[in-house]
């Protein structure tokens, strides 16, 4: 959607899940900086989307997904799975509720797939799912200058919960602002119409915001301890595996996998989970790389990238349940020979 534009800006690409996508725009390490110290501007339009309408959506996903969703009022959003009958987990999605619809934010590529698996639990509910991948373009502002930089280009305070949203306008053109960080600091995606995307980004741009693409993006995420689903999280993993409790509502009722994410929280225990952690030397794990201790294969490497802030290799990855506390020592096989590890709470200090 706004390929032109990061044409001039000099941005080199990579094909992702479908879309070609800016990897950097000459300077990755400066733009990782931006992450941390600026405004970051990014094109998300990538992002699956999903337009949900009719007088059942609420009831119908509060039926499908694992956090309380029935209880969004307009203006509001959560962070939600949807899973399997056996735990595992089909996606991670973001909903936002609006007057008379719901809005889907799905992973990348994810789309159809989703809303087929959907359509099968739909039997009388009165509810009508709308593939949006290129309705609309997302244009994402993250870093600490986020808030300030968005908050005067939309004449108000963007002071919102947790993926909370708002109608604004930049540059004259309608936006919804939903605070979504993207890792450890503040961050927002502006929902816009694809014609009006790239004064939306003109006008952040010359607020002083820095283009990032997706290499910078990947870093700050893995150093955020932030998970991507189709890296860090798939179809292989129940959702207690993940560590993403925020995703879950202990109290909201029945959904697809409930039975087994209950019974891990409050009689079991999960024997692996997704960790952070720091491994040492400059050579980035390649993503499978094994985990071991004494000997055993105790886990893999599912991310990993090297911080110009932190000034270390820092990565994300299953380890078995014996082997996750703080400080405990790994070794990980990686290009070039074998390196130390150890676990780690992400983010680190620093990374925030």
């Amino acid at each position: 959607m706004l390929a032109e534009v990061h044409r001039r800006a000099g941005a080199r690409f990579v094909e992702e899940d479908g879309w070609l996508v800016p990897r950097d725009y000459g300077d990755a390490t400066a733009e990782h900086r931006a992450l941390h110290e600026g405004a970051a501007l990014v094109d998300r339009s990538m992002l699956g989307k999903v337009v949900v309408t009719g007088r059942d959506r609420h009831a119908f996903l509060q039926g499908m997904l694992s956090n309380d969703v029935k209880a969004l009022a307009a203006g509001q959003g959560a962070e939600a799975a949807f899973l399997d009958a056996h735990g595992k987990v089909m996606a991670l999605l973001g909903v936002y509720a609006l007057e008379d619809r719901l809005w889907l934010e799905l992973p990348p590529g994810l789309t159809d797939r989703t809303l087929t698996r959907l359509d099968h639990f739909l039997i009388s509910e009165k509810v009508v799912f709308e593939p949006a991948d290129r309705t609309f373009a997302i244009v994402a502002v993250q870093g600490p200058g986020a808030p300030d930089t968005l908050a005067r280009l939309a004449g108000r305070a963007l002071d919102l919960g947790p993926r909370a949203h708002v109608e604004a306008e930049i540059a004259g053109r309608p936006v919804r602002i939903a605070n979504r960080p993207e890792g450890a600091g503040p961050g927002f995606h502006c929902w816009t119409a694809p014609g009006d995307a790239e004064a939306v980004w003109a006008a952040v741009a010359g607020a002083g915001a820095r283009p990032v693409g997706l290499g910078a993006l990947d870093t700050y995420r893995v150093e955020s301890g932030v998970p991507w689903y189709g890296r860090d999280v798939d179809e292989a993993q129940i959702l207690p595996e993940t560590g993403l409790e925020g995703l879950v509502s202990y109290t909201k009722g029945c959904y697809i996998g409930q039975e087994v994410v209950a019974r891990v929280k409050y009689r079991g225990h999960v024997n692996r989970a997704l960790s952070g952690l720091v491994v040492e030397g400059a050579v980035v794990p390649e993503r499978g790389s094994r985990l071991v201790a004494g000997g055993k294969d105790v886990g893999w490497i599912t991310s990993a990238a090297r911080s110009p802030v932190l000034g270390r290799v820092v990565a994300l990855g299953y380890v078995r349940r014996e082997h996750l506390a703080d400080g405990t020592a790994l070794t990980v096989g990686a290009a070039g020979g074998v390196a130390e590890a150890r676990v780690v709470r992400l983010p680190l200090p620093g990374a925030a």
